[in-house]
């Protein structure tokens, strides 16, 4: 296990070498450089995986911790210390193979979807600090070290949304990005310091284990407004997941992220960025669900309601890497909500199983759907449907794997999508919560319907001019990408996932439930009917929509305006009744009680320098006039 740290070591390594030498090396050099790095670092996160799964990782029929490598960074008090470390347990393998493999992906498909791009070096540059921030996250052995990397996660996604730098949009996009998700952090930061103020720790291994008995023993009887001090640490916490993974109502930055390069996107939405909230509330599930378990019931309502809210905005959007990233949102908020519903142990815990699993599934038809959009892309020269069309006679690979992803995203067997998402539905069932279980079910069929909508505008349809020029299929370094992604797309849904992951180690066995595998499957069948009824044929059936229910239609073209409430929100609240006051109380009363001390100051010091004007006459004068009246005062007192 001590090759654990190579997978650190080498695409730290790969950023500092082609940040400081880009430009002294060919762009192709600097490519090949950050792939064959990442491609070193994928094959060692396989061997950890076969190592772990089938060796040194189970003890007694149970998944253990295993910390290769850890050291002391900072020491605050005898108890509370930062450490740097490396740990091994279920869920940070499955992200190792998850991240390092679509970020392979990506780092090939770039040859081909960046060549002669301007700042071709930067690009290889900023996506290995990516991989690596998001690599040292999900190994982190404590909640500082998480936090640590969970900003660098933030500031390369900072520098790859915005990396066209000289389109205005892209700047804008990246400084939303940035900004939204600073001010989750903030939460997320408070969190922290609250849970490791009571528990003396930052160890994630300490705060997890026996089912989060130190979190409980030591918050208890504390509270603040009506809440358990647990309860605040914990949704604080969230607070920095939601906005990480765009969650409602802290979603928008994650459609302009758009702006970046598409292979960006597919690493953003698939394996990387939008998933650490998962991953957070994964991590830390025991104490969720012991000490905080109100936070865990609002993490479903708000996961189960992000997941209806973005679908519905999904069908409307024209942009294909904008229907994309609302698709991001509701499956990741399907992920959340199964984590929110599940209990601890066995069959208890398949909510959180099920979230796992969708999170590995999902990644892979993700990154295949963004680099099938960016293949498409490439190809027409636009993002908007409506200058698409038929494009399965010019670009049958890319037809084939788009297809096959828009099939497992959809929830149809035997693809990989439809046993996880299976999963979630059964987990909401199972634990009563029926209102969740209808609402993501209604979510399923409008998924199949937005993503073959995006299909069916894309592959099919007739068209009533051609092409200016003549599509093609992309190159070779794109297409296997492609390939490789729909192979997992097909094959992972087999995996017997939950032999492997569980809330508390110990493997369980999980059956398809045909009652809601039969209802899931006949949901999102009618999803992909309609919208072969409605765009097949090019009918581009927004129209019908819009004469039906006009004002729904154009309010979730708008994305029901929440930009625009937050712009309300920013300049008219915390600008105008908040920041100004503060920065008149600033200028005007702090600014003016120093200015006034200077200003009296110096108008004293002024009216007494004569009394230090170096003319020894003036001293003697002072000095006979002072005795006078000493004398004068000794004689009469």
């Amino acid at each position: 296990m001590g090759k654990a740290l190579f997978i650190l070591g080498i695409p730290l390594f790969v950023f500092l070498l082609t940040g400081l030498a880009g430009k002294k090396l060919k762009p192709f050099a600097t490519g090949i450089i950050g792939t064959i790095g990442i491609a070193i670092a994928t094959l060692i996160s396989y061997l950890i995986a076969c190592e772990y799964f089938f060796g040194i990782g189970k003890v007694d029929g149970k998944f253990q911790e295993i910390i290769p490598w850890t050291f002391e960074w900072l020491r605050f008090t005898d108890k509370l210390h930062i450490d740097l470390g490396v740990l091994i347990d279920p869920i940070s393998v499955m992200m190792l193979v998850v991240i390092t493999t679509v970020s392979l992906m990506v780092h090939i498909y770039s040859f081909g979807y960046m060549k002669g791009e301007r700042g071709f070096e930067r690009y290889y540059a900023f996506l290995s600090l990516f991989t690596f921030s998001m690599l040292g996250l999900v190994v982190a052995t404590n909640i500082f070290q998480m936090y640590i990397f969970w900003e660098l996660v933030g500031v390369s996604s900072y520098l790859l949304i915005g990396f066209y730098y000289t389109k205005p949009a892209a700047v804008l996009a990246s400084k939303k990005a940035f900004i939204v998700t600073r001010f989750a952090d903030l939460g997320f930061l408070i969190g922290v310091l609250i849970l490791s103020f009571y528990t003396g720790t930052f160890d994630l291994s300490e705060l997890t284990a026996n089912k989060g008995s130190l979190v409980v023993a030591t918050t208890a009887g504390a509270s603040f407004m009506g809440l358990s001090v647990a309860t605040w640490a914990m949704a604080l916490i969230f607070m920095g997941g939601a906005g990480k993974s765009a969650m409602f109502p802290l979603h928008i930055w994650l459609p302009d992220a758009m702006e970046g390069p598409t292979p960006v996107s597919a690493l953003i939405h698939a394996a990387t960025m939008v998933v650490a909230g998962v991953y957070l509330v994964a991590r830390l599930f025991p104490v969720y669900v012991f000490a905080a378990p109100d936070v865990l019931t609002m993490i479903a309502y708000i996961g189960c309601f992000t997941a209806l809210f973005a679908a519905i905005i999904a069908m409307t959007q024209t942009d294909i890497k904008r229907v994309l990233a609302f698709s991001t949102i509701s499956q990741i908020a399907y992920m959340m909500t199964a984590l929110g519903v599940s209990g601890y142990g066995g069959h208890e815990g398949l909510g959180y199983m099920s979230s796992m699993f969708h999170l590995f599934t999902h990644a892979f038809f993700k990154a295949l759907l963004f680099l099938g959009a960016g293949a498409v892309i490439h190809a027409v020269h636009s993002n908007e449907m409506a200058n698409m069309g038929n494009l399965r006679k010019y670009m049958p690979i890319t037809h084939i794997t788009f297809l096959i992803a828009c099939l497992a995203i959809s929830g149809i067997p035997p693809f990989s999508g439809f046993f996880s998402k299976d999963e979630i539905l059964t987990s909401t069932l199972e634990n009563g919560h029926y209102i969740l279980y209808i609402t993501l079910t209604v979510t399923a069929a409008l998924t199949a319907f937005y993503m073959f909508r995006l299909y069916f505008n894309i592959f099919w349809g007739k068209r009533e001019k051609t092409y200016e020029h003549k599509p093609h299929e992309a190159p070779l370094s794109m297409c296997l990408p492609l390939i490789i992604l729909a192979v997992f797309s097909c094959v992972t849904g087999f995996i017997p996932f939950s032999d492997f992951v569980s809330s508390d180690g110990v493997p369980f066995a999980t059956h398809i439930k045909w009652s809601v595998a039969v209802v899931s499957f006949n949901v999102a069948m009618i999803g992909g009917l309609v919208a072969l009824l409605f765009y097949a044929r090019g009918s581009f059936a927004s129209d019908l929509i819009v004469e039906r229910i006009p004002k729904l239609y154009h309010a979730a073209l708008r994305k029901f305006y929440m930009d625009e409430i937050w712009m309300f929100i920013t300049k008219s609240v915390i600008f105008k009744i908040i920041c100004y006051p503060i920065a008149w109380f600033d200028r005007h009363v702090i600014d003016g009680t120093m200015n006034a001390l200077a200003i009296g100051t110096q108008r004293i010091s002024s009216s007494i320098r004569v009394l230090q004007s170096g003319r020894v006459q003036f001293y003697a004068l002072v000095f006979v006039l002072g005795t006078l009246l000493l004398t004068v005062w000794a004689l009469y007192m």
